[in-house]
């Protein structure tokens, strides 16, 4: 079936589908549409939706209501971020299953409102105070917003952590045709909950990577939540034992499963020595680009990714090799497996973004110290317009 919609309709679908039935948000350009969808959707199913006071407001009822066992949301835009942050914080202490979707505008500050950037690349890596990994999604397409945000609840319910959803304003305004009925729907993950037999410790973790389960259904039990460092009661703790085991909790339960947060899409071409990396809107035009490099004759692989942070450090190197990535061996490290698969094909990559170059940075890092001979080429446009293919196809051809 085709249908005329847009992003922020997209978005809306896939967190029905993933079982989100509260919303809470505040109005903000470009991200309104999704409030303003969510609070028509979410009653028809029975759910809870919430223009608040302001974005601070928001996110604190998104924390309390995931707390008590709801599948939360909330959406906003660069400036709503800053005022999410400290309670971004407090989502990584309590380990809050939430998704948050960043509808991004040209910054900084109020900017362009209506201006299409992708500026805070950057801004939801390190989005507040402490270093420790986040996970961010962006969708180049209407079926990527759609079975992204599934994949969002998914990871935030697996993982107990703040999910973002990193967007922009052409993704989620433009209305499009589109063949709905293509849009690929996940299985979804629901928190794993504790048993009812024993005492419940609400942080605890037998291994620093494990995730807590939540409480268990009925019964009186204790869960306390809170921004300061504690110990795996809730309890505040000072302890150099506890606060090392915490804060080690919380870095190891995201980084030692980075393998499984890589989602990308390659487009690999044998012989080819260019890869052009894009994501989000920026990835409409690569992919136009690399069609047009083709055309002319000329061999380009092209790599999607689809999962800005943790950064799929294994699949650019093997993109970089010209290879597909192949499973692993039992007892194999993912590195070992890559670094020794023939000699590496690609000699430039090319990644084109609305920015001054934010997510060519982390590429570069990747690329050189897998062969300090490459050459990473930065297309950027800060001017709140689409960076055309040709700018993109020129490079290459």
């Amino acid at each position: 079936m085709r249908e005329f919609i847009d992003g922020a309709e997209a978005i809306v679908r896939g967190a029905l589908k993933s079982g989100c039935n509260f919303f809470a948000g505040y109005p903000i350009t470009p991200a309104t549409p999704i409030l303003l969808k969510m609070l028509r959707e979410l009653p028809r199913v029975g759910g809870v939706g919430i223009q608040g006071e302001d974005e601070i407001a928001s996110i604190g009822m998104c924390i309390g209501a995931a707390m008590t066992g709801m599948k939360t949301m909330t959406a906003t835009s660069g400036p709503g971020i800053s005022l999410y942050s400290e309670n971004i914080g407090m989502a990584i202490m309590g380990e809050v299953p939430l998704v948050v979707v960043d509808v991004m505008r040209l910054g900084p500050a109020t900017g362009g409102a209506t201006t299409v950037s992708q500026g805070d690349v950057q801004f939801l890596r390190w989005v507040t105070s402490g270093g420790f990994p986040i996970i961010t999604l962006c969708p180049s397409s209407l079926a990527d917003c759609y079975t992204l945000t599934q994949r969002a609840f998914n990871l935030a319910e697996e993982f107990r952590a703040p999910v973002f959803i990193a967007t922009d304003k052409e993704m989620i305004i433009a209305q499009q045709s589109v063949e709905t009925d293509a849009f690929e729907d996940l299985e979804i993950v629901n928190r794993a909950r504790a048993s009812t037999d024993s005492a419940f410790v609400p942080h605890h973790a037998k291994k620093l990577a494990d995730v807590p389960a939540f409480a268990p259904i009925g019964g009186a039990q204790l869960t306390r939540l809170t921004t300061s460092m504690h110990d795996e009661h809730g309890m505040l703790t000072k302890k150099p034992s506890n606060v090392n085991r915490t804060s080690r909790h919380l870095y190891q339960k995201i980084e030692a499963h980075r393998d499984e947060l890589e989602f990308v899409k390659l487009d690999a071409q044998e012989g080819a020595r260019t890869l052009v990396v894009a994501y989000g809107i920026s990835a409409r035009s690569a992919i136009e680009a690399v069609q047009l490099a083709r055309a002319a004759g000329k061999r380009v692989s092209m790599l999607t990714i689809q999962s800005l942070w943790p950064l799929p450090e294994q699949s650019l190197r093997a993109a970089l090799r010209g290879n597909v990535v192949a499973p692993v061996e039992p007892g194999e490290e993912s590195r070992s497996f890559v670094s020794r698969v023939g000699p590496p094909s690609i000699t430039r990559v090319i990644v084109p973004e609305l920015n001054f170059g934010q997510y060519r940075l982390e590429i570069e890092r990747v690329a050189l110290l897998f062969d300090s001979r490459l050459e990473v080429i930065g297309v950027n446009r800060v001017d709140g317009e689409l960076i055309e293919p040709e700018e993109i196809s020129q490079l290459v051809i």
